[in-house]
């Protein structure tokens, strides 16, 4: 036999369909068969020879339908056991039925047919002439008690040999009708271990992407989110059939931006923070499907692993040119300054002259601090992280700077939060980050008399305690549209900066773990945070 057609040990959901439409058939011939000898009364043969014991035959065949209701699963976990049980109880009760009847001349033999039917559909070949020879038997044994205790006679031999021929006629055509639907069920059962593997397999990929991936519906709610989508927007808030507006209220703004702009039309791309304030986040969005409307699939790319692509291939470019740039562009433009300023210092040059050659100046030195950057850039060594308590390190810097740029002490406001902030940083690249934030807060952020300091708080974030340092400014602030530029080198607003300094710091926090952030500040100003590494992942 081969394994296909071999019965499982175990009844499969559709044994137990089957099984479940015999005990409904069982349920319905005790009160359907009592009802007609109540109702037609002496014309029928039905429980005439013996009304007492027809009466505890139905009574007793009802109550073994419903005990094999409620506990045929747990009493009879073997298909083989099952089937022999329930042909049994039929083969039994059916006889006691006819012999109370007076034999197979009351008509209810054809009861036998349905019960072996559909046994015989749920066992092999041999137990299926098994249960009709069981049939059968109990058929014949009823018909000679009956005709020995005179309730049955002679003449229905024949009917009782016919109806035991068609009772095996039923289960030799329910067998290949079983051996099909096996065929089928265990064509059924491997698609659908295909299918559940599949769908691991699916669910596994999408969890293990590098890339962050949700899906969210018309309603705005999360359908489908992998794991690192989730760290960026907090493992709390999003989960699959939560508001995405509750776990990200950024991304939802962007999201029912992206919805909203009219077809064709290009909007420019923007970033919003992930839930532990040290990623930067550029979502893309794609409809799904054909259905309005459709649900989005939203692509959280992480900027920070973009630019640090970006970057390296940058870098290894400006190596290459800062060592012509120190000898075919610095040398001349040293040179033009100089004369420039020996020039105005002539007392025959007018006015005017003098204005010329200030200006002359003024761009030859903007032009040195450029090519000072991007050779900074280019001979950058790797980074030699310490612990530092910020702090503590901040006074010092506080008052360095302050003497270096001639400025008050009052100047520059630190604000500690908590006072044993540690981080782990180069504290010469996390001079240079902060010394270049103040000094654009010096030159660019004076919002006015009585309104210059320039703070520094320090704290932890609130929803992964990762350390940061922010430095805000009262000045007029970055206009919208250049927010999303400001990080890209030589982009400047000011026609006095170079547009490297922001650019070099972010390259510089990235180098030690960290992620420099702008954000406007809420009364007037910009503040500018440095996100440092996670002290779990501290090097010892």
């Amino acid at each position: 036999m081969s394994p296909v057609a071999a019965a499982p040990l175990a009844p499969t959901d559709l044994a137990w369909r089957v099984i479940g439409l015999v005990n409904l058939y069982r349920l319905l011939i005790p009160p359907s068969v009592y009802w007609l000898y109540w109702y037609l009364g002496a014309t029928t043969a039905i429980g005439s020879a013996r009304p007492l014991l027809f009466f505890w035959v139905c009574i007793v065949y009802f109550a073994m339908g419903i005990a094999v209701v409620v506990g045929g699963r747990r009493l009879l976990p073997n298909l083989r056991a099952t089937t022999f049980v329930h042909a049994m109880i039929d083969a039994v009760f059916i006889s006691l039925i006819l012999f109370a009847s007076g034999g197979v001349g009351s008509g209810l033999g054809i009861l036998f047919v349905v019960p072996v039917g559909a046994m015989a559909l749920l066992a092999d070949s041999r137990d299926a002439f098994l249960l009709a020879a069981m049939a059968t038997l109990a058929l014949l044994i009823q018909q000679i008690a009956g005709h020995a205790l005179g309730t049955a006679g002679t003449a229905d031999y024949p009917s009782a040999g016919i109806l035991g021929g068609i009772v095996f006629l039923v289960a030799l055509l329910a067998w290949p009708v079983a051996h099909r639907l096996r065929d089928s069920e265990a064509t059924v059962r491997r698609q659908q271990v295909d299918m559940a593997n599949l769908a691991q397999l699916s669910q596994y990929i999408v969890q293990h992407l590098r890339e962050s991936i949700v899906v969210v519906d018309h309603e705005n709610r999360i359908r489908l989110i992998n794991e690192s989508a989730a760290q960026f927007l907090g493992d709390r808030g999003a989960y699959p059939g939560a508001l995405l507006g509750e776990a990200s209220p950024q991304l939802l703004y962007l999201l029912e931006t992206w919805r909203a702009r009219a077809t064709g039309v290009a909007t420019p791309s923007q970033t919003f923070v992930a839930a532990d304030g040290g990623h930067v986040l550029q979502p893309h969005f794609a409809s799904l499907g054909g259905s309005e409307p459709a649900p989005v699939i939203a692509f959280l790319e992480d900027t920070e692993q973009l630019a640090a692509k970006i970057q390296q291939s940058k870098l290894a470019g400006l190596g290459r040119l800062s060592a012509s740039i120190a000898h075919e562009i610095r040398n001349p433009v040293g040179a033009m300054s100089h004369a420039a300023q020996l020039l105005g210092e002539s007392a025959s040059l007018s006015a005017e002259d003098k204005r010329l050659t200030e200006i002359v100046r003024t761009n030859g030195e903007r032009v040195r601090q450029i090519i000072e950057n991007v050779m900074s850039m280019a001979r950058r060594e790797a980074s030699r992280p310490e612990r530092l308590i910020l702090a503590t390190w901040l006074e010092g810097f506080r008052n360095e700077f302050c003497a270096t740029m001639q400025l008050p002490p009052e100047r520059l406001e630190v604000s500690a939060l908590l006072g044993d902030v540690e981080v782990q940083v180069d504290p010469s690249q996390l001079r240079q980050i902060v010394w270049n934030l103040c000094e654009n807060a010096v030159k660019y952020g004076n919002g006015g008399p009585g309104n210059e300091s320039i703070e520094l708080r320090i704290g932890r974030l609130a929803s992964t305690a990762r350390p940061f340092l922010e430095v805000a400014d009262r000045g007029p602030g970055i206009p919208v549209p250049h927010r999303e530029r400001i990080f890209e080198p030589f982009f400047t607003g000011n026609e006095r900066g170079t547009g490297l300094g922001l650019f070099l710091a972010r390259e510089l926090a990235q180098t030690n773990g960290a992620t420099l952030l702008y954000e406007p500040r809420t009364s007037g100003g910009s503040v500018f945070r440095i996100v440092f590494r996670d002290p779990e992942r501290w090097v010892a």
